[in-house]
């Protein structure tokens, strides 16, 4: 930081000097260098403000664009889970009758088989 600081701060006290410098010398009378100066001053002046108007016009756009776009996919994202509640309520609903008509009992049917790390890998291996 202390490299780009005294780059900044000499940038800043060269354009200063310079800038003496060059009113000292001009071949223009002191009137005239303050009224070119003021114009300069107020062109810069009214520069900026078209600018910021422009820009906050642009951001009050993208504001006004990213609302609706916002709220089109909370309303996409709350469809979908209200789909998946849909299908896990019926996917419940056919679990209990199932488990209500006899048909299966829980953790009962389920059965879990290990395999050993050799039957795995012969499983896994292409048959010739």
């Amino acid at each position: 930081m202390g490299k780009t600081f005294s780059f900044v701060a000499g940038t800043v006290i060269g354009a200063a000097a310079g800038a003496i410098i060059g009113i000292l010398v001009a071949p223009r009378s002191g009137a005239e260098t303050r009224a070119m100066a003021a114009d300069m001053a107020n062109d810069a002046w009214d520069n900026a403000r078209d600018m910021y108007e422009q820009g906050a016009e642009q951001a009050r756009s993208a504001l006004n664009d990213f609302g609706p776009m916002v709220d089109a996919k909370t309303d996409e994202l709350r469809a979908k889970v209200d789909l998946a509640r849909e299908r896990m309520d019926q996917l419940r609903e056919t679990l209990n009758e199932a488990v209500s008509g006899g048909t299966i009992h829980p953790a009962m049917d389920v059965q879990v088989e290990f395999a050993s790390d050799d039957a795995a890998q012969a499983d896994a291996a292409p048959e010739a």
